[in-house]
């Protein structure tokens, strides 16, 4: 097979969570288990960085992963889902890993693949593991793909857990309420280990604390310990000014850093980062100031990181954004509510099992919308989109394509206006793509 032909393979022969949904979540880590023993548990050959969340887990995980580049690490990177590539989610110092290894991964393991029946992301995951192995990387930054407690992923012991934040997405798996579904986030603290959690919630802190104090693990909470006090935007970057909050993690009262990542909620993600950075510091990593703040500059740069707030063209201005749940959309639309523009057009798409009634009340009333919907088996229906939209007051058309939305979008729009593209991953990965 070659590369075309592998990856085919891997999605047809595999369930698949981001095209079949339920179906292809496996509520136990027993595949994962047994596929850690079949490759000779390839994971406790290095270093490793354990990432969970609601939102904000990618952002972090590859501004950690830049900043121990940066220091001279040799830095494995596995996230999910993937934009364009496979290959994006296995990354090493910024590279994708080689598609001949990825068919060199298949051919070899094909029959205990066929035999076994392990999902898709099981198998990828495995490959992650496998492959940062091969290429003896120093510490690889794990990122989990659902959940926690049950994630593929959670067979890792590491240096430093971390959870973002805690929002409603994939109630269904991990419960309706924002306790139950910390529980299942707090399930990647293991005993002795720190952890590091991004933000303090009335409904989850205890959550946390609980789950710490009976692992014996170490607990920070980043906005106990540092905070945002500016954020000025320039040109392909923010510049942001700290303050310490904890002079045994930050001596430095104030600071600045800048960061080639846009979108005002990377305020909230880079304060999650440097404390955990800091946490690794007063651990064993050599983490220098020079390294911290080329590792912050360049996260975009060092690792391939698209999709959050990524501005594709201007005049017109065209932005496309990753948020898919009500927590993500909630901080993308109020900055998208604050653009200094003529006219929005938005192009917009979702997964079929997103609650309308939660997200409709975020998106803007003064947009035109294209409904439309990504090529997955996933995705909501344009119809469906349209008609629950539209009912509510918002106005536009349906478009079959994402690609045929965008171009409506880009022939209606003069120079003074902006187009906004997002409400699925998916969405944004057929644009990005183009």
């Amino acid at each position: 097979m070659n590369y075309k032909e592998t990856i085919q393979y891997l999605y047809e022969a595999l369930p698949v969570f981001h095209r079949i949904g339920k179906a292809a979540y496996k509520a136990n880590l027993d595949n994962s288990i047994l596929l850690d023993r079949y490759f000779g548990m390839p994971h406790k050959k290095y270093k490793t960085i354990h990432l969970a969340g609601t939102n904000g887990k990618g952002s972090v995980a590859h501004i950690i992963a830049s900043t121990l580049h940066a220091a001279g690490y040799k830095t494995g990177l596995y996230t999910s889902p993937h934009l364009f590539d496979f290959r994006e989610r296995i990354k090493i110092d910024g590279r994708e890993i080689p598609e001949q290894k990825v068919i060199d991964f298949v051919n070899e393991n094909k029959a205990f693949i066929e035999k076994m029946r392990p999902s898709f992301f099981e198998i990828t995951s495995s490959m992650a593991f496998w492959f940062f192995a091969e290429e003896r990387v120093d510490v690889a930054v794990i990122e989990t793909g659902l959940g926690g407690r049950l994630d593929s992923t959670n067979i890792i012991t590491p240096e430093l857990s971390v959870i973002t934040n805690i929002g409603f997405d994939h109630t269904e798996f991990l419960g309706d309420s924002l306790d139950k579904i910390a529980c299942e986030k707090a399930g990647i603290i293991k005993p002795n280990i720190p952890v590091v959690v991004g933000e303090r919630h009335e409904q989850t802190t205890d959550v946390f604390i609980a789950k710490a104090n009976e692992a014996n693990s170490p607990i920070i909470f980043a906005e106990d310990c540092l905070k945002a006090l500016t954020a000025e935007h320039r040109p392909g970057k923010q510049l942001f000014t700290f303050a310490s909050l904890n002079s045994d993690l930050f001596p430095c009262e104030r600071f600045t850093a800048s960061l080639d990542l846009e979108g005002d909620y990377q305020c909230k993600n880079i304060v999650t980062a440097l404390t955990a950075l800091a946490v690794l510091r007063n651990q064993s990593f050599e983490i220098g100031n020079e390294a911290l703040q080329k590792g912050l500059a360049n996260a975009a740069a060092n690792t391939g990181f698209k999709g959050r707030w990524q501005i594709l063209q201007r005049n017109p201005t065209i932005v496309c954004d990753t948020g898919h749940n009500v927590h993500g959309l909630k901080l993308t639309m109020q900055q998208l509510k604050e653009q200094d523009c003529e006219r929005l057009y938005f192009v917009l798409g979702l997964a079929g099992d997103k609650d309308l009634n939660s997200i409709i009340p975020l998106l803007p009333q003064n947009a035109y919308y294209f409904f439309t919907q990504a090529s997955i088996p996933r995705a909501m229906a344009a119809e469906t989109l349209a008609k629950q939209c539209m009912s509510a007051g918002l106005h536009g058309e349906i478009v079959a394509t994402v690609d045929e939305a965008v171009k409506k979008a880009v022939d209606k729009a003069s120079v003074n206006d902006m187009i906004f593209i997002g409400g699925s991953t998916y969405v944004v990965a057929e644009k990005t793509k183009n």
